[in-house]
């Protein structure tokens, strides 16, 4: 929990930095690359981790992979080497990327279904958060043949599951109580 809470203050530090000198976005595009490469790679998120790989390594390595990114996120990889805080650096991507968005006013839409969303059925999510938050949202979707048939939408802390594996988990629940 204390990881999660430092995580946020750097990332809130890295947007007012980036705000004042306009670079928001550009960070914002750096930190989904970083959070995205780290959750995607096991041997970097490993290396990261690792306590046995030394700080001049890792940083060599950072600035290598992510080397077309701002100069402000490379302040930012010095910084958190330098407090011992690397391994927080995929948690302060991520607190980033959704400060970014909570100050333009978006969200990200994740909806989970079992087949990949048509750009029909896009529209209509995305008409949907609008309706219900009253704010413009992205759309991840998330592939998952366990839930069968329908979908699963997740917004900021609403959930709506219609999906047809829940259906068949409620009417068994029903089933087996009476």
């Amino acid at each position: 929990m204390a990881g999660a809470r430092a995580a946020i203050r750097y990332a809130k530090a890295v947007l007012s930095l980036a705000s004042d000198q306009n670079a928001a976005e550009t960070v914002n595009n750096d930190m989904k690359l970083i959070a995205s490469t780290i959750a995607s790679s096991k041997d970097l998120n490993d290396m990261l981790q690792s306590p046995v790989v030394r700080s001049s390594d890792k940083k060599a390595v950072l600035l290598e992979v992510f080397k077309d990114s701002n100069k402000m996120t490379a302040n930012l990889i010095d910084t958190l080497i330098t407090n011992k805080r690397l391994t927080l650096l995929s948690e302060v991507a991520t607190s980033y990327n959704n400060l970014y968005d909570h100050l333009k006013g978006t969200q990200v839409a994740k909806v989970t279904t079992a087949v990949p969303l048509s750009d029909e059925l896009r529209v209509k999510v995305l008409a949907k958060v609008k309706e219900l938050t009253g704010k413009d949202a992205e759309v991840e979707n998330i592939i998952d043949e366990s839930i069968l048939g329908g979908f699963i939408l997740r917004v900021g802390d609403i959930q709506y599951n219609a999906s047809v594996a829940n259906k068949l988990s409620t009417l068994r629940r029903e089933l087996t109580l009476n």
